[in-house]
């Protein structure tokens, strides 16, 4: 994980926030100063580090305003481990459904991969050269045995696979075939169930320790046993140990879990059922977020100084009526507004990866050339926001059904039409959605 990364100053970080989106000040400042807040940590003394909690975050919003994706793009940028679980997948121990500390397992799954990655990308050259020398000795016959009046042959040897050598590196043997042995990866156990994850991962990992190893002999040319001789040796070099251990250390100091529809494991008032297993998971979620030690498969994982970003539309219930304990470990909270027909156009059109700009890219794979003029995309906006409105708000998604919609008979023909241009303005928007927008009913199932 680069370490530029972890340096970033909150105004560093809003600013590249803002290069994907549209947007939502507020709540890209405080989990821009949250993330700030854990490099401080890691500058103060080793005692004061231990007292200083991570400042939790709740995100207060509709759906499709963009609470996901700051906590998507923002565990990205700084190379932290990063899961986005659903609130509504926990149940209480002891019902149907997984249990919350699954969540932390989840964490120390993703740190394992960053951590594994930094390490593949160190052993690299190493692994490259091993390779090399397995695929030259498939090459060549083997060295004969040396004994009294045979020096002349082992130097012949010795030149035979130095020439190999310079033809193997110069790509002059790429189409050769040799001959590899292969691991046959098994197909993974399940026994367990819902709520059961560990119990899988223990087992199967005891299984794959004692079963016998499945092999097979494989015919392949030089290029692909190159490939596959590079990634044995690459997993030899790697010390899982030290992986899962610096994993783990990963996950404590820098892991974010985004917990989405928090507000959907909010007790309603007199309802009974599913509402206690609600109040339940509440109960189970507050010792992880308040710091405790998880068992995982790789050792011990305490989750002090985890950062846990919550969000949630709030629609019929507030943050008030979460269990107090729990409210006070998210002391930050961000309201993030509803768009307005601005926002839609600056999302069409900003983000380096914005909505119009994938469709003229994939238009372009067709040779077709596409042209959004500015007043198509005013009117786009307005499509959006009016039926946002009218209809059920689903924020910035609805820009997806809505451009599906508009391009639905370009992206078909679009292999009949090579080296066409296409513009789409304001009269080629109206023509194909005006219909659809006007009937209430029809825009409620189709937009």
């Amino acid at each position: 994980m680069s370490q530029a990364n972890q340096e970033l100053t909150p105004r560093e970080i809003v600013k590249m926030l803002d290069a994907d989106i549209v947007g939502q000040n507020e709540a890209k400042r405080a989990v821009a100063i949250a993330v700030r807040n854990r490099w401080r940590r890691k500058h103060l003394p080793k005692e004061l580090q231990q007292e200083v909690s991570p400042k939790n975050i709740m995100m207060i919003g509709p759906t499709g305003v963009g609470k996901t994706e700051i906590a998507r793009r923002l565990a990205k940028l700084t190379g932290a481990p990063f899961i986005k679980v659903e609130a509504t997948k926990f149940t209480e121990v002891g019902y149907y459904g997984r249990d919350v500390e699954s969540m932390v397992r989840d964490l120390v799954e993703n740190a394992i991969g960053i951590v594994r990655e930094t390490e593949r990308e160190a052993v690299k050259e190493e692994a490259h050269q091993r390779a090399q020398r397995r695929l030259l000795d498939q090459l060549i016959s083997p060295r004969p045995a040396l004994s009294t009046g045979e020096a002349d042959e082992q130097e012949k040897h010795e030149r035979s696979r130095q020439r190999m050598k310079e033809m193997l590196e110069s790509g002059q043997l790429e189409d050769r075939t040799v001959e590899l042995t292969v691991e046959q990866k098994g197909t993974p156990v399940m026994i367990g169930g819902m709520g059961m994850e560990q119990m899988d991962m223990d087992l199967q990992g005891m299984l794959e320790k004692i079963m016998p190893k499945n092999t097979t002999r494989r015919e392949m040319t030089v290029t692909q046993a190159r490939t596959v001789l590079i990634e044995q040796e690459t997993e030899a070099l790697l010390d899982k140990e030290r992986i899962y251990e610096a994993a783990i250390e990963l996950a404590e100091n820098l892991g974010m879990i985004f917990l989405d529809e928090i507000d959907k494991i909010v007790a309603g008032e007199g309802k009974a059922g599913a509402d206690v297993s609600r109040q339940g998971v509440q109960r189970d979620l507050l010792p992880i977020v308040e710091g405790t030690t998880v068992q995982t498969k790789y050792g011990y994982v305490n989750t002090d100084h985890v950062m846990f970003v919550a969000a949630g539309a709030f629609h019929k219930v507030s943050p008030s009526d979460l269990m107090p304990e729990l409210q006070g470990r998210f002391p930050i909270r961000v309201e993030l507004s509803d768009l307005t027909k601005e926002d839609f156009v600056r999302i069409l059109t900003e983000p380096k990866s914005s909505l119009t700009r994938q469709y003229v890219e994939l238009m372009k794979t067709e040779e077709v050339a596409v042209r959004f003029t500015s007043d198509a995309l005013e009117e786009i906006a307005s499509y959006a926001f009016q039926i946002n409105q009218t209809t059920q708000n689903i924020g910035a998604r609805r820009l997806y059904t809505i451009m599906e919609r508009l391009l639905e008979e370009l992206s078909f023909e679009a292999p009949d039409m090579k080296y066409s241009t296409v513009e789409i303005n304001a009269a080629y928007v109206k023509q194909r959605l005006d219909d659809v927008s006007k009937d209430e009913d029809l825009s409620r199932f189709i937009l």
